[in-house]
């Protein structure tokens, strides 16, 4: 049995250093992230009876969707595995990551090479390989619980509406729900984000935010760069190759600045909407659900590590006081008005600013006022 640290299911991605070109960090993070994504349990297929009771709920759910702001959709749902759903989420995020990538710094100038020659190795062609490690560990690990892309509100290049059967009942299971008010209140999630994340002005204003924030969070990676070198020692080499993500463990977002406050305040509010949405839609549907709306509140506050670190990825935070100035944002307006007065939201000027987050009727009047109202 050969001891090599190259052995293993890690061995093609590292066979990829050489074999540079310019997608050679995006298959290094598709290999890395679809083998995370399968698990011990070899991430199965959803079970037949449970993707029919998914497809036989969706047109029910997209009608009020529909109905909300009269915007017509097709209610398709495509129900997915682990592994289908981390494709979906590096295609989606590969647009927005690329530039970081393409500008990935050349780690040998950073690196102490006297101490540790096999560094000078790796480090030329590393360089270009490193945003694909991060980004392939992300999405591994973004799979493990998430429903379906609607948690983290980014720009959709598709319309497909992709969710995890296998985590939705994993989750209506650990909190002793009905599988179809969970069923129910995931289709409306996603069907809402889908809607308004394909919309040409809500993507065009998340880009421009997004611009910023995942330049800046690329300020995160600073000290990742001492810490490879630590980890590639010939004698800890084994461990990172059995578990690349821990280099990633531990890292923090850059202190809060007007450009993280920016891209929080617009995608706290976004979920909010989104949830919000499914709430009501569930309710209208399923009649009141407080035991549902409660165990979501709990599963999306603890361990959602993987959920977490993708945000991370473009300077989001998932947790936080915004993320309940965004809960208040959304039901003060809900209330007042409807969730039709959301319907801002899919103009390039409807997202709310940092400041508006804590005065939800001066957004009201901005957007009411708008020329593009």
């Amino acid at each position: 049995m050969s001891e090599s640290p190259f052995d293993g299911m890690f061995a093609d991605i590292f066979k990829l250093i050489n074999q540079q070109g310019p997608n050679a960090w995006f298959d290094t993070a598709t290999q890395l992230a679809l083998n995370i994504a399968r698990g011990s349990d070899g991430d199965p297929n959803p079970l037949p009876t449970e993707r029919q009771r998914l497809e036989e709920l969706a047109p029910l759910v997209g009608r009020h969707v529909d109905a909300l702001w009269g915007v017509p959709s097709e209610p398709v749902i495509t129900a997915v595995n682990r592994s289908e759903l981390t494709a979906a989420a590096l295609a989606q995020w590969r647009p927005l990551i690329e530039p970081m990538a393409q500008a990935t710094p050349d780690l040998s100038s950073n690196l102490d090479l006297d101490t540790n020659p096999m560094m000078g190795q790796l480090a030329a062609s590393m360089g270009p390989l490193f945003t694909g490690f991060q980004m392939g560990s992300v999405a591994g690990h973004f799979s493990e619980r998430a429903w379906s892309l609607a948690i983290l509100p980014l720009p959709r290049i598709d319309t497909r509406r992709l969710l995890v059967v296998n985590n939705l009942m994993a989750f209506a299971d650990a909190w002793s729900l009905d599988r179809d008010e969970v069923y129910v209140f995931a289709l409306a999630q996603e069907f809402v984000a889908a809607l308004v994340l394909n919309q040409p002005g809500t993507g065009d204003a998340l880009r421009a935010l997004l611009l910023d924030s995942v330049h800046e969070a690329k300020a995160a990676q600073s000290n990742l760069l001492g810490r490879l070198q630590s980890m590639l020692k010939p004698e800890d080499l084994s461990t990172f190759m059995s578990n690349p993500e821990a280099l990633l463990e531990g890292i923090e977002l850059p202190d809060e600045t007007p450009v993280t406050r920016a891209i929080n305040a617009a995608a706290s509010v976004l979920n909010a909407f989104f949830d919000a949405a499914a709430n009501e839609i569930t309710t209208l549907l399923l009649g009141p659900r407080p035991a549902l709306t409660e165990a979501y509140r709990r599963h999306r506050r603890s361990d959602a590590r993987g959920e977490d670190a993708a945000a991370a990825l473009f300077g989001i935070a998932t947790q936080g006081v915004h993320h309940d100035q965004a809960h208040d944002f959304v039901a003060t307006l809900q209330k007042k008005y409807g969730l039709s007065i959301f319907d801002a939201i899919l103009r390039v000027d409807g997202l709310p600013s940092a400041n508006e987050l804590t005065d939800p009727e001066t957004w009201v009047q901005r957007v009411t006022n708008s020329p593009l109202a």
